[in-house]
């Protein structure tokens, strides 16, 4: 296998070393792939010094098996025919080409199939807040058609990069040093505040962010579930929280939900309240599953369920849940 990462050093090209190597990933020769600025640095991997190529519109693709993409949606696009030309297949993790009807859009645990049918050689990693919340859905919807979401998020600082984990660390020291706050990749100061606004937006007065919520998890899915997404930035540094509230055809018990969060794919059940047990950013970044607690029924619904969730936004939010998409390829390709 030669795999291949485009954007290796970014904070997501970044966790895709980690995972690959934690998961054992089979490579007989990795390719990193990056821009003007990053091209030349060089990455330790299994023992091997790898220096970054820069990404041009040439044939470096020529015998790449799978390339992770995670450098933006404008490259992605720009160079999706360079990568694929030779057969590579691209799993991109930018919201380029996730709505595109000729793309699927895969989260193994939800709709590990789809990613078997990609005409263009493109599969799209969903967005980071849909990942986690379809991986707890999927075991609801396994009970009863799940007919509505809505659901508040508590995204982190690493949904921006690299970059905005670093900025939130300086805004804390400049507040605590009485300094002039710095703010670049925030719209407002992050530090010690919340902001109600992640991505630009719409017409609708929803943001890209919360109608990403909206579109990706119909897509996935394969369902007519409406969603309706609040998504907010707090100043935790790595993980994402989301409160969900369901309604369902029919009601679900809170053993029931509990139950099937227990037995779901990708999940961890973490719903303990007299121990005050629950599921927090603090103590999950780094960790694969999605965890779920605080489950209780909807008083203002009564096909109505609640739940909290908290997922590792870099790591099953982005690089791990490519790389889980790969492992289907492989497993998909040796049952051949």
């Amino acid at each position: 296998m030669t795999i291949a990462i485009v954007g290796a050093s970014g904070a997501v090209g970044q966790e895709f070393l980690r995972v690959l190597d934690e998961r054992d990933f089979p490579i007989d020769e990795l390719l990193l792939f990056g821009s003007q600025r990053s091209a030349g640095r060089k990455y330790a991997f299994r023992g091997k010094e790898i220096e970054v190529r820069l990404l041009q519109h040439n044939d470096d693709f020529k015998g790449v098996d799978i390339a992770f993409t995670s450098a933006g949606a404008g490259t992605s696009r720009e160079y999706a025919d360079t990568i694929t030309k030779h057969g590579a297949v691209m799993i991109d993790n930018s919201s380029a080409f996730r709505m595109d009807a000729d793309v699927p859009l895969v989260v193994p645990e939800v709709n590990a199939a789809d990613a078997h049918n990609r005409p263009r050689g493109i599969i799209a990693n969903p967005n980071c807040t849909t990942i986690q919340m379809v991986v707890a859905l999927k075991a609801i919807e396994q009970l009863s058609h799940i007919r509505r979401v809505h659901v508040a998020t508590y995204q982190a600082a690493s949904g921006a990069g690299a970059a905005a984990m670093a900025e939130l660390y300086e805004q804390y020291r400049q507040v605590l040093a009485g300094e002039p706050v710095t703010v670049d990749k925030f719209a407002y100061q992050l530090a010690f505040n919340v902001i109600p606004q992640i991505d630009v937006f719409t017409d609708n007065g929803y943001t890209k962010e919360e109608m990403k919520m909206f579109n990706e998890t119909r897509k996935i899915m394969h369902s007519d579930v409406s969603v309706s997404a609040m998504c907010v930035r707090v100043p935790a540094l790595r993980s994402h929280s989301e409160s969900i509230w369901v309604e369902t055809e029919r009601p679900i018990g809170v053993e029931e939900a509990r139950e099937a969060f227990a037995k779901g794919e990708g999940l961890v059940l973490m719903d303990n309240p007299e121990k005050k047990e629950y599921p927090m950013p603090l103590f999950l970044a780094g960790k694969d599953p999605v965890y779920v607690g605080r489950i209780r029924k909807d008083l203002a619904n009564p096909n109505g369920l609640a739940f909290w969730i908290v997922g590792d936004q870099i790591k099953k939010g982005a690089a791990l849940n490519a790389v889980q998409i790969a492992e289907c390829l492989i497993r998909g390709a040796a049952q051949k």
